[in-house]
């Protein structure tokens, strides 16, 4: 049971006799008949250390997540659960990330005028192609990813491989992304990273995205897939 005694919460339920400004800030919520807190449809997550830590631990390194940047996660929770402080709370897990901090460093932009491409029309009309190389090679002698990501709703398909040939290094931001996230993955599952890349396909396909406003699943499917952390 989540929330057990409401007392516990730091929260005020209800601001009474405000106006104007205050009341467009004000926070309510009810009581479902199992006696559950809920801030609108996203059920409130007591103030409980030990709690609030199990929940960030499985949006952010489970399978089904892949270490995804604190935005990212933040948007994916917030749709389901609701605590004040979520999203200072989230960025400072994130960034105590061990595993985050050895791959995540900062993508500084190129100088110069932006290029921006044309919207495609269609899904899967346009693609954008790149290799993830590098990778520790696995016992089917994968040591590279071939990413395959339409560049409309931003899903991609992730492709284990060999390979002994580089690319250019002229990616999007999106390809950039799915590096950091699969190198994080080959850290932590070390030389069997390629039994999980259908998981990783899976949580990036199931993550917002700033550029389209939602997961590239909904945008692909006009309908949100449910991760096993809000069943």
């Amino acid at each position: 049971e989540i929330i057990s005694n409401l007392e516990r919460l730091d929260i005020e339920l209800y601001v009474h006799e405000q106006h104007g400004y205050w009341t467009s800030l004000r926070v309510e919520f009810r009581l479902d008949d199992d006696n559950v807190l809920w801030q609108d449809t996203r059920l409130v997550v007591p103030n409980d250390a030990s709690l609030r830590e199990a929940l960030l631990t499985e949006a952010h390194s489970s399978p089904f997540s892949v270490h995804l940047g604190s935005t990212k996660m933040y948007h994916d929770l917030k749709q389901h659960f609701w605590w004040s402080g979520m999203k200072r709370d989230v960025a400072t897990f994130v960034s105590k990330c061990l595993i985050c901090q050895q791959v995540k460093i900062e993508h500084q932009q190129a100088s110069g005028l932006l290029q921006p491409l044309d919207i495609p029309i269609w899904k899967w009309d346009e693609i954008s192609m790149d290799f993830v190389t590098g990778l520790p090679r696995t016992q089917r002698r994968h040591d590279a990813i071939w990413v395959v990501m339409d560049r409309l709703t931003k899903s991609a398909h992730f492709l284990p491989a060999r390979i002994t040939l580089l690319t250019d290094d002229q990616s999007e931001r999106t390809i950039q992304t799915l590096e950091d996230i699969l190198r994080s993955c080959a850290l932590e599952w070390t030389g069997n990273w390629d039994d999980y890349i259908y998981l990783v396909e899976f949580a990036y396909k199931n993550s917002w995205h700033a550029s389209i406003k939602c997961a590239p699943f909904e945008m692909l499917y006009g309908r949100k897939c449910r991760a096993p952390i809000y069943w």
